[in-house]
């Protein structure tokens, strides 16, 4: 839980909190900075998930199994039914039911878009974040890293990051939204440097000659 100062009668009381703070946020700081070297230090990254979308308000449960594959900044994913594509310049995202394609720049300014290049580092600037609980899924000690958003008109209240405390890779990611919302990503499969085609993330229009090309920008 996130560690809340609460007013204290004695001045050295107050000292001793704001040294637990400070330590539970090097703590945090220490593992988030080895997930970063680890996550870099790969050439590539494929990934099996589970995307899970709960909102009691609203009565809504989604939940689909996706896939996404990273390098550098450049992705392909799959989830519900519709494919994006990044290329490092702009986004493809194809649609089979309504045989369309929408293509768009990245939106560089939107900070609270965690899109698949930015999954594994999006945490190392705009957020405040505190040392967690510590969970055993299956055998795996899975340490969890609260993050508040610093921008105040961030729709999202707060994000769990957990991270397996032996690969130092993540786990899931759950976002709870301000307006009751809670969005969960698990990863089923985490593979690293895979032989990749050098056309993996170019847009093949060629593939595409019925759908509607939609060009947003």
């Amino acid at each position: 839980m996130i560690f809340k100062m609460k007013q204290v009668v004695f001045f050295v009381f107050f000292i001793a909190m704001g040294c637990k703070v400070y330590a539970q946020d090097k703590k945090a700081k220490d593992l988030l900075d080895q997930v970063t070297a680890k996550v870099k230090s790969y050439d590539n990254i494929v990934i099996d998930f589970k995307y899970a979308l709960n909102n009691t308000k609203e009565n809504i449960n989604q939940e689909s199994k996706g896939n996404v594959t990273m390098k550098g900044n450049m992705y392909v994913l799959n989830l519900m039914g519709v494919t994006k594509i990044f290329d490092g310049k702009k986004i493809y995202t194809i649609n089979p039911e309504d045989e369309e394609v929408s293509i768009s720049k990245l939106d560089e300014k939107d900070d609270s878009a965690v899109t698949p290049s930015k999954l594994l580092t999006f945490y190392n600037s705009g957020y405040k974040y505190t040392w967690d609980i510590k969970q055993n899924v299956k055998g795996r000690q899975i340490q969890y890293i609260k993050l508040i958003p610093t921008n105040t008109k961030d729709q999202r209240k707060e994000i769990l990051l957990g991270i397996d405390t032996q690969t130092k890779n993540i786990y899931n990611l759950i976002e709870i939204g301000k307006n009751g919302s809670k969005t969960t990503l698990t990863v089923n499969s985490f593979k690293v440097n895979q032989p990749l085609s050098k056309n993996q993330f170019t847009f093949d229009a060629t593939k595409y000659p019925k759908y509607y090309i939609n060009k947003l920008d």
